[in-house]
């Protein structure tokens, strides 16, 4: 079962009152069902929202419903539930029409339909975050839209091929949208999956930080070198200082190590209390020092 199933399985199970599951049958109706004349039709894939909109049908609404049981054959074979309503009152169709709702709670349970009827979502532990709504009229995206905002939520529009999709893609509004729905089951496994997930990115970007430091150090600590080698070997170091001097010493003698680690080196072989801007400071002047002998040279 995928995770999406997984989600409707279980919000199909929740109690809801009269007037909740009136508003997620039209919700389910609004993106998914098919008017003819005085007739509305409902395709049906999931045997557990088909319970469920029956029930509601029945028991809600006191409508009598035809069903149908058809088996299609495409790769493998699929079965799906057909209802068929009558519609002569203009009851279903007026309701929708003005989607009006008394409260939040009544217009939760109509973004509930929509999901069961055209919604899905990755499995967070697949692949990446990714929520969506389908609908054949863009109008009827647009006013999902306007409804979800109302909520709170902020999904965006895109078209694909010929359906318009409302989507969410971050892994926390995700969360949230699972919050509305009530699933707290699939919330849970949604959540600790996501913490684990950012767990593994934080310690990602740690490691990629940590190796850019070091390469940075690296970089650093060869051009120095190379600086100190070259004031030595051509009898520039007495226009260092002592304690420039001594800093240039503990880098030919540590060519690898950070700013840090010379500086607690320094302290410990010395006895003296050595700070990194103390290091930070020498070197700038190790660097004066080169900078004016290769100036002077040039001239």
């Amino acid at each position: 079962m995928t995770f999406s199933a997984t989600v409707k399985e279980e919000l199909t199970s929740l109690p809801m009152n009269e007037l909740e599951n009136r508003n997620l049958f039209l919700g389910y109706l609004y993106a998914n069902g098919e008017t003819k004349e005085n007739k509305i039709y409902l395709s049906l894939e999931n045997l557990s929202i088909a319970k469920k909109l029956f029930k509601t049908i029945k028991y809600c609404y006191h409508k009598e419903v035809k069903t149908t049981v058809r088996t299609i054959k495409k790769f493998k074979a699929k079965r799906y539930v057909i209802f068929e309503l009558q519609d002569d009152d203009m009851l279903f169709r007026d309701e929708l029409k003005r989607l009006t709702f008394l409260d939040e709670e009544s217009a939760k349970a109509f973004i509930k339909g929509i999901f069961l009827a055209s919604g899905s979502i990755n499995d967070p532990q697949k692949s990446r975050y990714h929520l969506e709504m389908s609908f054949e009229d863009e109008l009827k995206a647009k006013k999902t839209l306007l409804i979800l905002k109302d909520l709170n939520y902020n999904f965006k529009i895109i078209k694909r091929e010929k359906k318009y999709m409302i989507y969410l893609k971050s892994g926390e509004e995700i969360s949230d949208f699972l919050k509305l729905l009530g699933t707290v089951n699939a919330l849970f496994y949604y959540e600790d999956i996501r913490i684990y997930r950012d767990h593994a990115n934080m310690v990602n970007r740690l490691n990629n930080c940590e190796q850019a430091n070091l390469e940075k150090t690296l970089e650093n600590s060869d051009k120095q070198l190379e600086k100190i080698k070259y004031i030595k070997e051509n009898d520039y170091m007495t226009l260092l200082d002592e304690k420039t001097l001594q800093v240039a010493e503990y880098r030919l003698k540590y060519p690898e190590e950070s700013y840090q680690m010379l500086a607690d080196i320094l302290s410990r072989e010395t006895g003296k209390n050595v700070t990194k801007s103390y290091v930070n400071h020498h070197f700038r002047k190790i660097n004066e020092v080169y900078e004016k002998i290769i100036e002077s040279l040039n001239r």
